[in-house]
Protein backbone atom coordinates (compact mmCIF):
# COMPACT_ATOMS: atom_id res chain seq x y z
CA UNK A 1 0.00 0.00 0.00
CA UNK A 2 1.01 3.63 -0.89
CA UNK A 3 0.58 6.87 1.07
CA UNK A 4 1.07 10.69 0.11
CA UNK A 5 0.55 13.39 1.78
CA UNK A 6 -0.52 17.18 1.30
CA UNK A 7 -0.91 20.17 3.98
CA UNK A 8 -2.29 23.52 3.11
CA UNK A 9 -4.00 25.97 5.39
CA UNK A 10 -7.10 28.06 4.98
CA UNK A 11 -8.93 30.48 7.52
CA UNK A 12 -12.19 30.30 8.53
CA UNK A 13 -15.07 31.64 11.08
CA UNK A 14 -17.58 29.28 13.18
CA UNK A 15 -19.75 29.36 15.56
CA UNK A 16 -20.91 25.81 18.00
CA UNK A 17 -24.71 25.24 18.00
CA UNK A 18 -26.40 23.73 21.51
CA UNK A 19 -22.79 24.20 23.29
CA UNK A 20 -21.93 25.92 26.25
CA UNK A 21 -18.97 27.70 26.43
CA UNK A 22 -16.92 30.87 24.93
CA UNK A 23 -17.44 28.38 20.95
CA UNK A 24 -20.91 29.34 20.93
CA UNK A 25 -20.00 32.95 19.85
CA UNK A 26 -18.84 33.60 16.57
CA UNK A 27 -14.72 33.42 16.17
CA UNK A 28 -12.19 32.33 13.65
CA UNK A 29 -9.04 29.87 13.37
CA UNK A 30 -6.68 29.83 10.94
CA UNK A 31 -7.23 26.18 10.15
CA UNK A 32 -4.43 23.60 8.57
CA UNK A 33 -5.89 20.43 6.96
CA UNK A 34 -3.92 17.48 5.73
CA UNK A 35 -5.10 15.14 3.62
CA UNK A 36 -3.81 11.16 2.49
CA UNK A 37 -4.24 8.94 -0.01
CA UNK A 38 -3.99 5.79 0.14
CA UNK A 39 -3.41 2.98 -2.91
CA UNK A 40 -1.75 -0.51 -4.16
CA UNK A 41 -0.87 0.65 -7.50
CA UNK A 42 1.16 3.61 -8.98
CA UNK A 43 0.45 5.34 -12.33
CA UNK A 44 2.92 5.24 -15.52
CA UNK A 45 5.05 7.71 -13.70
CA UNK A 46 5.55 5.38 -10.67
CA UNK A 47 3.34 7.92 -8.63
CA UNK A 48 0.29 7.31 -7.00
CA UNK A 49 -1.11 10.46 -7.62
CA UNK A 50 1.22 13.47 -8.50
CA UNK A 51 1.43 15.74 -5.09
CA UNK A 52 0.66 19.05 -7.65
CA UNK A 53 -3.38 17.00 -8.61
CA UNK A 54 -3.49 16.99 -5.36
CA UNK A 55 -3.32 20.51 -4.54
CA UNK A 56 -5.45 20.74 -7.12
CA UNK A 57 -7.98 18.41 -5.79
CA UNK A 58 -7.85 20.56 -2.81
CA UNK A 59 -7.92 24.16 -3.84
CA UNK A 60 -12.18 24.16 -4.50
CA UNK A 61 -12.70 22.54 -1.40
CA UNK A 62 -10.20 25.40 0.39
CA UNK A 63 -11.36 28.21 -1.81
CA UNK A 64 -14.77 27.51 -0.86
CA UNK A 65 -14.48 28.03 2.94
CA UNK A 66 -11.47 30.13 3.09
CA UNK A 67 -12.13 33.44 4.75
CA UNK A 68 -16.20 32.58 4.88
CA UNK A 69 -18.54 32.18 7.95
CA UNK A 70 -18.65 28.33 8.29
CA UNK A 71 -22.51 28.33 9.55
CA UNK A 72 -23.66 30.09 6.29
CA UNK A 73 -22.31 27.19 3.96
CA UNK A 74 -23.57 24.05 3.23
CA UNK A 75 -23.35 21.87 4.82
CA UNK A 76 -22.68 23.47 8.12
CA UNK A 77 -26.13 25.31 7.86
CA UNK A 78 -27.54 21.87 9.50
CA UNK A 79 -24.10 20.46 11.05
CA UNK A 80 -21.67 22.34 13.31
CA UNK A 81 -18.61 23.46 11.93
CA UNK A 82 -16.68 21.53 14.06
CA UNK A 83 -13.30 20.42 13.89
CA UNK A 84 -14.68 16.73 13.28
CA UNK A 85 -16.99 17.73 10.85
CA UNK A 86 -14.81 20.12 9.10
CA UNK A 87 -12.16 16.91 8.42
CA UNK A 88 -15.24 14.70 7.09
CA UNK A 89 -16.01 17.51 4.85
CA UNK A 90 -12.78 17.61 3.34
CA UNK A 91 -12.69 13.39 3.10
CA UNK A 92 -15.80 13.65 1.31
CA UNK A 93 -15.57 16.15 -1.01
CA UNK A 94 -11.95 15.19 -2.09
CA UNK A 95 -12.71 11.56 -1.96
CA UNK A 96 -15.59 12.05 -4.52
CA UNK A 97 -12.96 14.34 -6.93
CA UNK A 98 -10.51 11.26 -6.18
CA UNK A 99 -12.71 8.36 -7.60
CA UNK A 100 -13.87 10.39 -10.67
CA UNK A 101 -10.14 11.14 -11.33
CA UNK A 102 -8.42 7.97 -10.73
CA UNK A 103 -11.11 5.52 -11.48
CA UNK A 104 -11.15 4.13 -7.88
CA UNK A 105 -7.24 3.14 -8.15
CA UNK A 106 -6.84 6.00 -5.25
CA UNK A 107 -8.55 7.11 -2.07
CA UNK A 108 -8.11 9.19 0.69
CA UNK A 109 -6.89 7.30 4.06
CA UNK A 110 -8.10 9.99 6.06
CA UNK A 111 -8.09 14.22 6.77
CA UNK A 112 -6.92 15.83 10.01
CA UNK A 113 -8.09 19.49 10.74
CA UNK A 114 -6.09 22.01 12.95
CA UNK A 115 -7.86 23.97 14.64
CA UNK A 116 -5.05 25.41 16.93
CA UNK A 117 -1.16 23.95 16.91
CA UNK A 118 -2.27 21.89 19.29
CA UNK A 119 -5.48 20.51 18.42
CA UNK A 120 -6.85 18.22 15.49
CA UNK A 121 -9.35 16.14 14.43
CA UNK A 122 -9.15 13.39 12.23
CA UNK A 123 -11.64 11.69 10.00
CA UNK A 124 -11.60 8.06 8.11
CA UNK A 125 -13.36 5.48 6.79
Amino acid sequence: MYEVTVETGFSSGHYLRNYRGKCENPHGHNYKVRVTLAGRELDHAGLLLDFKLLKQVMRPVVDRIDHQMLNELEPFTEINPSAENIARYFYEQTNQQLAEMTAGRVRVKDCTIWETDTTTATYYE
